[in-house]
């Protein structure tokens, strides 16, 4: 296929890479295509529910998911993207960026992620794309800038009349101390919360029926980077 990204590339950004720069990709059931395939894209929160969300949706729809810490205005973030988009065949994309965003310039951050759906929608017409506000956190200045972001990204998503899933106002009104382990990450009952709240904005956009045995689903491989992986 041909590389598209760089006709969505910002001609410039101020932004400035982290310390540590991060990328994680999973496919699970990469051999099969009877179900159909969700890719959840997001930052280390997707990495803490995506075997949530892959749990609730067995027999339903295959998981991909990629987390990094890249915000959408690094110039490498749409090369990434793209080659994830070309992997597997794809039919949905639940869509988040915003956690490693919130010192970002706004306007480069609005552009990018703009680009970002452009580039998405054009080299995969058809596919069913979803967009996800990012979570609170424990720190209310932190908490104030992601809302001001996941404001943004509702604009931009409704320009384009994508779906929208809040999860932010899924989790804010819980207890930080009970839901936080950290400033920014979840304990296991949140991301059990997470998985039930994504998994319910997922499935009415998912042409199956369900029926599939989850058993014949549920494979794994003793060669993960951590070992065995179920």
């Amino acid at each position: 296929m041909d590389q598209i990204h760089r006709k969505y590339e910002l001609p410039h950004t101020s932004r400035r890479r982290e310390e540590i720069e991060w990328s994680i990709h999973y496919a699970f059931n990469a051999g099969d295509r009877t179900l159909p395939r969700v890719l959840l894209v997001g930052d280390s929160i997707c990495n803490g529910y995506h075997a949530q969300v892959r749990e609730r949706l067995l027999g339903i729809a295959n998981v991909t998911f990629w987390a990094s810490s890249k915000c959408v205005t690094d110039p490498d973030y749409l090369r990434e993207l793209e080659f994830i988009l070309e992997e597997y065949p794809l039919d949905l994309i639940h869509f988040n960026n915003g956690l490693h965003s919130l010192t970002t310039d706004r306007a480069e951050w609005e552009a990018a992620l703009r680009n970002t759906f452009r580039m998405i929608l054009d080299k995969l017409p058809g596919i069913r794309l979803m967009w996800c506000a990012s979570t609170p956190l424990t720190d209310p200045e932190l908490t104030a800038q992601a809302v001001e972001l996941n404001a943004i990204g509702a604009r931009v998503a409704a320009e384009f009349n994508l779906p929208a899933d809040d999860l932010f106002s899924v989790m804010n009104p819980l207890d930080r101390k009970e839901f936080w382990c950290d400033k920014y990450h979840f304990t296991p009952a949140a991301k059990e919360l997470q998985g039930d709240a994504i998994t319910q904005a997922l499935k009415p956009f998912l042409n199956t029926t369900g029926n599939a045995d989850p058993e014949a689903f549920r494979r794994g491989t003793e060669t993960g980077p951590d070992g065995a992986l179920n």
